[in-house]
């Protein structure tokens, strides 16, 4: 399949500035030297706590920041590879906006209270000139809006005679409509209720079946991931520390943060949940002072001398590990 993003050794630091001249006096490093790469009808899962880089690193991908530091590069239809890490001229911009969309975490906020359903969708349209006529595109948005599960008489409503679910039906109709390669979601459903996640998740897998979308789904709720993903990959401090198939990682986790986050899955019967098995504790480090060495080695049970020294590097090929028991 073909390449859409790849990502080399991306940093985002984010500066603290303080006083009346506003001084940088010290940086919140929220990514560190992120690799990956994704294809066309892949789904690639982004797991890890609070504060691990998960959504600044889909707004780096969708240039709503610019990296610090790394290389991303873009391949159009053609194969035609793009360097879109800082400035890209108008051409290449327009060909990437339209090849990557992304569905926001809150529906509430995602959608303009002043603007009807059909601008909303029809926004992207008009920008990108798809249309001549706005009856073509009336019945374009019409389409989408049946696609995704809604009548097209909403057309002309406003996003608060809507709920949480149909918000979110219409920030994914609003992603589809300019057919795009790549969509990534930042925690789609985390503000739905659980019926409503489900009928979001098949909507988003039905589309993708029938357009050969990539996804990079982003999300704290490893069952959701596992069902959907391909490929996942575990954040934790901004870095990847582990990236493999999503049942070769649920089966043989390597590295221990993401066996304490496999253990922390709640079952359905609390009878066979054994809290003692979980062996994450204490809070992640700060960002703005992340510890020498290996960033989990403060939360490892397993830490030796090496961790608190050297920050370990990506081994193996296909399942990937930063880890030092893994030589």
């Amino acid at each position: 399949m073909k390449k859409i993003i790849e990502t080399i050794n991306v940093k985002k630091y984010f500066p603290i500035k303080k006083g009346i001249f506003l001084k940088t006096v010290g940086h919140v490093k929220a990514l560190e030297s992120v690799n990956f790469s994704i294809h066309e009808n892949q789904t690639i899962g982004v797991v890890g706590e609070s504060g691990c880089g998960k959504s600044t690193l889909g707004r780096v991908l969708t240039k709503i920041y610019n990296p610090t530091e790394g290389t991303i590069n873009y391949y159009d239809k053609d194969g035609e590879k793009y360097d879109i890490s800082n400035k890209i001229n108008k051409k290449t911009n327009m060909k990437y906006r339209s090849d990557l969309q992304m569905v926001f975490q809150n529906p509430f906020d995602s959608l303009d209270p002043r603007m009807t359903i059909g601008d909303i969708i029809s926004e992207p349209l008009q920008i990108h000139k798809v249309f001549k006529t706005k009856s073509e595109e009336k019945d374009y948005v019409k389409d989408l809006l049946k696609k995704v599960g809604l009548y097209e008489d909403y057309f002309s409503r406003y996003p608060h005679e809507f709920s949480g679910g149909q918000r979110q039906r219409i920030a994914i109709a609003r992603a589809i409509a300019l057919k795009p390669r790549l969509i990534i979601t930042d925690e789609p459903t985390s503000a739905l209720d659980i019926s409503v996640q489900s009928q979001v998740i098949n909507l988003l897998k039905d589309i993708q079946k029938e357009n050969n979308i990539a996804y990079i789904f982003i999300s704290h709720n490893l069952d959701v991931v596992y069902h959907v993903s391909d490929r996942i990959m575990v954040m934790y401090l901004g870095n990847v520390v582990e990236e493999a198939d999503s049942k070769e990682l649920f089966e043989s986790p390597m590295h221990p943060y993401t066996q304490a986050l496999m253990k922390s899955v709640p079952g359905w019967n609390p009878r066979e949940r054994k809290l003692s098995e979980i062996s994450l504790e204490g809070e992640p480090p700060s960002p703005i002072a992340p510890p020498p060495g290996c960033p989990f080695h403060p939360r490892c049970k397993y830490k030796m001398d090496i961790c608190s020294k050297e920050k370990p590097t990506i081994k193996n090929a296909d399942h990937k590990v930063a880890c030092h028991l893994f030589k």
